[in-house]
């Protein structure tokens, strides 16, 4: 499917904008992994082909067994692969993302707020908040996925 329009250059300052946020995440003292499976979970969750590549990819290159990205989809039946952190980040994604049926109850923040401090609560919320936007973005364009334009290439 082709994308719509080629949003990264005619909203540059907005995509920029997006990746000063990204860059926040990236330093905010969470481990690349974990906020690359969070960024999973959401996209999985959203269905978003061109993120769902890109973060598989990110973590299968961090070291990550493709079983465990495999098992992102069912984390919450897979067992010993995920840590408690790891499991709580992905809970707190799954009610963050699913925000509009779930209205993130107090029991889901008590749970992640266990678990997090409230810095890294807060810096996990903003990355779920922007791969939620991201997700929209590619989705609403219909972003090809690069392992498929690669593929294509030849």
């Amino acid at each position: 499917m082709p994308q719509r329009a080629a949003y990264q250059t005619i909203a540059a300052e907005g995509m920029k904008t997006l990746g000063g946020v990204y860059m926040y995440v990236a330093r905010s003292g969470l481990p690349k992994a974990l906020v690359d499976l969070v960024y999973l979970r959401a996209s999985l969750i959203n269905g978003c082909a061109y993120c769902i590549d890109s973060h598989t990819h990110d973590l299968i290159q961090e070291g990550v067994p493709p079983e465990k990205v495999a098992l992102v989809a069912a984390w919450h039946e897979a067992g010993d692969w995920f840590d408690e952190r790891e499991r709580a980040a992905l809970a707190w994604t799954d009610t963050v993302t699913r925000v509009a049926d779930t209205h993130i109850p107090d029991a889901a923040y008590a749970a992640a707020a266990d678990v997090f401090t409230d810095k890294e609560l807060a810096d996990l919320t903003i990355a779920i908040g922007l791969i939620n936007t991201y997700n929209r973005i590619a989705i609403g364009f219909r972003r090809t996925p690069e392992s498929l334009l690669k593929r294509q290439a030849g």
